[in-house]
């Protein structure tokens, strides 16, 4: 079967290098058919339900999950009906309706949006697709560390990349795990209002958020998954936190320094270059997933304004 994912380009990045004196490479998820990492272990979960016959998957999401759901379903020939909260943008939701999706609105948060995309799951024919909380999801996303290894000459000594649920740092763990990559450190960025992997670091089980408060939507899951607690002893991980300003910031400069356009919650990674730059410095070759994201507008405001 075609995978429905693509192998995205991993780039030297003379800017970032040059800011942390430090060999810093951008692994371009955002290249990805549905705009972001997403495509990857959604497509994967996809095509598994598909294998079993399914012929309408259902998902919740807060705009890239249902994006790579739309895509994948429009690729395999299946229905897809895709339930958003709220605060989704409209850009996104049309995005999404483009590829032939049946979206819902509804829910303030991503949690409450979640529930009712559950109920809809009601026979045989359907398949429920998370937008993080899967063992195939992490599966699919730790080809993304495969990928790494073909092209960079020597293991990095840190990863970095933004946390929501928590699916994309499952399978970068995974994917570090297949290689034996023991000293790699996974550094993780969260807005400062969206920090449910951070206090489940720190207390070492999940903690659940009373609100999710960030202009990053897309990392607006109130608990993570709790496929990540038997990690938490066994790797070397780095939680950090970024404030809305600084997430909205780091993704103006990757459009100013790298023409490219993606959304706050991939802008957290970035900004760990200017609001841990001491931190980071300590690495000698490190990869920022540079995750995507269909929600620019705020970037393109931001960039308006400047000019």
């Amino acid at each position: 079967m075609e995978r429905l994912y693509v192998k995205t380009p991993l780039i030297y990045s003379d800017y970032y290098s040059d800011l942390l004196e430090v060999n810093v490479y951008l692994k371009l998820e955002n290249l990805q058919p549905s705009g972001s990492f997403k495509s990857r272990g959604i497509g994967v979960l996809c095509q598994h339900y598909a294998s079993l016959g399914k012929k309408v998957l259902i998902a919740s999401s807060g705009g890239n999950a249902g994006l790579a759901v739309a895509y994948s379903a429009k690729k395999l020939k299946l229905q897809a009906k895709i339930f958003v909260p709220n605060s989704t943008p409209h850009s996104t939701i049309i995005k999404i309706e483009n590829l032939g999706a049946k979206v819902t609105v509804i829910g303030d948060v991503w949690d409450e949006t979640d529930t009712y995309a559950r109920k809809d799951v009601d026979n045989d024919n359907a398949g429920y697709i998370s937008p993080f909380d899967h063992p195939v999801i992490w599966q699919g996303h730790s080809t993304i560390v495969e990928e790494i290894a073909d092209d960079l000459a020597e293991e990095p000594s840190a990863i970095a990349c933004s946390v929501g649920g928590g699916g994309l740092l499952c399978g970068i763990i995974q994917g570090c795990d297949k290689l034996n990559w023991n000293n790699v450190t996974l550094i993780t960025s969260e807005t400062k209002g969206a920090n449910s992997f951070y206090q489940c670091y720190q207390k070492k089980e999940v903690v659940k958020l009373d609100k999710v408060d960030t202009i990053a939507k897309t990392l607006g899951a109130k608990q993570v998954t709790k496929g990540i607690l038997p990690y938490l002893d066994n790797h070397k991980i780095m939680p950090l936190l970024v404030s809305d300003a600084e997430a909205l910031a780091g993704a103006v400069s990757l459009a100013h320094t790298h023409r490219m356009l993606v959304e706050p919650a991939c802008g957290a990674t970035l900004a760990l270059c200017y609001s841990h730059k001491e931190k980071l410095k300590s690495f000698k070759n490190i990869v920022l997933i540079v995750c995507g994201g269909s929600g620019t507008s705020l970037i393109t405001r931001s960039i308006s304004t400047e000019d």
